[in-house]
């Protein structure tokens, strides 16, 4: 997929995520989601200041983390999540056609599609919804990804298996089989353990044991 097409995927699902977040509860908003320790609104306003922030902002919040990437994530979200929910949607929208990406190695396109759609499914799965996830925007993440070292790391603690998306083309690896769709690798690959559930094959417990 060429640059200009994830872009694309970017925005479109920045928008279905703003059309889900706007009917949720404020009960649902302060859900625990699938990303460890983040609530549904900390995942959504990560999101939107994302889309907004330039390498000032980040230049910022670095040092307000004493610069650490972990904590400036975390603490910029939680910070962006004391706006009221319709503002946080309201970013989404605003900023859907966005192509701001932090000022770390290897960001762009590829990198922001991944971290839409994973976190798109943090908040989604969590509520009993299964997000519209097209499979050739998510193979576009799972490029993202396999090649990322921190601080997932997925090829050093999968080596020896074979990843196989049912429903797109894209498969990496040798040995034992996981065969799902290729959303549910976005969770594998981010070591959600929702993943388990959504996967299947010969190689899927020996997945479940490396990523602990």
């Amino acid at each position: 997929m060429d640059e200009a097409r994830m872009w694309a995927g970017v925005e479109q699902g920045r928008l279905r995520l703003a059309d889900f977040l706007e009917g949720l509860s404020e009960q649902d908003w302060e859900r625990p989601s699938l990303c460890d320790g983040w609530r549904i609104r900390d995942v959504a306003a990560h999101l939107a200041g994302n889309a907004q922030f330039g390498t000032k902002d980040w230049l910022r919040e670095a040092v307000r983390a004493r610069g650490s990437f972990d904590r400036m994530v975390r603490e910029s979200a939680r910070r962006l999540a004391a706006a009221p929910p319709g503002e946080i949607v309201a970013q989404l929208r605003t900023f859907a056609g966005s192509r701001r990406v932090p000022p770390a190695p290897g960001a762009g396109a590829d990198s922001t599609i991944m971290d839409v759609l994973t976190h798109t499914l943090d908040i989604g799965l969590v509520l009993g919804h299964e997000p519209e996830i097209p499979p050739e925007d998510a193979v576009a993440g799972l490029g993202s990804l396999w090649k990322l070292r921190f601080p997932f790391n997925p090829r050093k603690h999968l080596k020896g298996l074979r990843l196989v998306a049912e429903d797109a083309d894209w498969a990496v690896g040798s040995g034992p089989e996981v065969r799902g769709p290729a959303a549910s690798f976005l969770l594998l690959l981010t070591n959600r353990p929702a993943a388990y559930d959504r996967l299947e094959g010969p190689g899927l417990a020996s997945a479940r044991v490396r990523l602990g």
